[in-house]
């Protein structure tokens, strides 16, 4: 079974964004040791999925960093951009953007025959919404949480309105040189 991964940005007092949807606390910019480590978790990934909220920024954002080879991006925006992207969404029916499948139908089931296809590791990048339901629905094999050193006191977390407790597992916690701190959680059995 394919693995699906979260990667995401939070402060340390759990928040992905503002209420507003506000970012100005994440912290860059990164080093070497963080560049890293993205790279090596993103390399046996062949699948992206997102919700429609966050595709809207997420895919044109790479889509111009490819444009300029001299951008500090650059490789990044190679990987997103060529590897398939799956929106989930209600309100789209047909994809917009390149490389990129809509899917309608119903999250658990889509996802777990997703999972079930021969493929290397999934990663999901954010969207509150859409990351909510995929934990709330006990999808996430793994958890790569990126804690910025900032607290906000309110905003938007992932966590919102689960139906029981999410028991974790520690896999590892990481330090980078740039100040954010790495902690990897898998779902305990």
């Amino acid at each position: 079974m394919r693995k699906l991964k979260l990667q995401v940005q939070m402060t340390v007092d759990g928040f992905i964004s503002g209420q507003n949807g506000e970012m100005d606390w994440m912290f860059f910019p990164w080093t070497d040791d963080i560049i890293s480590y993205v790279r090596e978790i993103t390399e046996p990934v062949d699948t992206i999925i997102l919700g429609r909220k966050l595709a809207e920024g997420f895919i044109p954002h790479w889509e111009n960093v490819v444009k300029n080879p001299n951008d500090t991006e650059f490789e990044g925006g190679i990987k997103y951009t060529t590897t398939p992207k799956i929106v989930f969404t209600k309100t789209i029916e047909k994809s917009i953007w390149n490389n990129t499948e809509v899917e309608n139908g119903e999250l658990v089931e889509e996802i777990t025959k997703l999972k079930n296809q021969n493929g290397k590791d999934i990663i999901v990048y954010g969207g509150g919404t859409f990351v909510t339901s995929l934990i709330k629905a006990r999808l996430i094999d793994e958890f790569h949480l990126f804690i910025n050193p900032a607290a906000i006191g309110n905003g938007m977390t992932i966590f919102n309105g689960l139906d029981n407790n999410l028991n974790l597992k520690l896999k590892f916690a990481k330090q980078f040189d740039c100040g954010i701190t790495l902690t990897c959680y898998e779902l305990a059995k």
